[in-house]
């Protein structure tokens, strides 16, 4: 929603701003100096990246559409079930969680919270590690090494279709000033055209460059940078649940282990110490009735 409000304010104000200082919008329509751009736009991005990479990149849009949801809600709802889970482990023993991590749509324990649930992202990686801290047969370190490279590992791939448009949109000024340049071309090619058709035409030419940049940058970095920040709050979800774990994998109670994953958020996102302790105590309540 709001890469379309700035879309919006981008156009009213680059074509509003030309009228209000006299302009006309009728030369600035040129559909072939878009077809030009346009076209060298998305042929450069088909030469630049192989299969993998213009397949990732139009899985990432929906992909990311989720990541619009990680809120402090979100957040709070994510360490009140790993205290939960971390509550169990301390009162039954690691294979009490087993069926929960096994079949987590049938858990009663996922089910009270499902936006957590209904996120394949968090469900994978959390139930993984809780897995191979059920099987016992890794320390800590290596767990949290594990946990260091999977995270690498999204960061990079979540990183090939940011890096593939963001080159889209660098190159597009410079695929403006070819499609000036040829309609200067055309222009000075047409031997018998007064000085106002040559005018006119060389006019037409320049709007390749306005085109180009305007492009660029008003439209197409603005995505990539909007990628590249969806796929950083991800991260800092996977972030939340390594610390958690790793705080459970060293001795601390739940209510400590969670408290260390309320210190890896952003501070924008991040709940209270107070309100954390609430929410976690509703849980722990829930769980005790449970």
């Amino acid at each position: 929603m709001l890469i379309l409000i700035g879309y919006i304010v981008v156009t009213l104000s680059v074509f509003g701003g030309f009228v209000l200082a006299g302009g006309s919008l009728g030369p600035l329509y040129q559909p072939t100096e878009l077809l030009m751009i346009g076209g060298a736009g998305v042929g450069a991005f088909i030469a630049a990246n192989n299969g993998k990479a213009i397949v990732a990149t139009f899985k990432m849009f929906p992909k990311l559409k989720r990541t619009k949801k990680y809120k402090k809600v979100m957040f709070m709802e994510l360490l009140a079930v790993q205290f939960k889970l971390l509550g169990k482990i301390r009162r039954e023993g690691m294979l009490g969680i087993e069926r929960d991590i096994d079949n987590p749509q049938e858990s009663a324990l996922f089910q009270e919270h499902p936006k957590v649930l209904a996120d394949p992202m968090i469900m994978n990686f959390l139930t993984d590690y809780l897995r191979l801290m059920v099987s016992g047969g890794m320390d800590p370190m290596e767990i949290d090494e594990l946990m260091l490279h999977e995270i690498e590992a999204f960061e990079q791939e979540a990183h090939i279709p940011v890096d593939a448009i963001a080159k889209v949109g660098d190159a597009m000024p410079a695929f403006g000033i070819v499609a000036a340049v040829m309609g200067v071309v055309k222009a000075l090619s047409t031997a018998d055209a007064g000085p106002d058709q040559m005018g006119e035409m060389i006019a037409h030419a320049l709007v390749g460059t306005f085109l180009g940049i305007l492009l660029g940058y008003g439209f197409i970095n603005p995505v990539a940078s909007n990628l590249e920040r969806q796929a950083k709050e991800a991260e800092k979800m996977l972030q939340c649940i390594r610390v958690t774990l790793l705080a459970s994998l060293h001795g601390y109670a739940p209510q400590l282990a969670v408290e260390f994953g309320r210190k890896a958020l952003h501070t924008a996102e991040r709940p209270g110490f107070s309100e954390l302790e609430d929410y976690v105590r509703n849980a722990k309540a829930g769980a005790a009735r449970e």
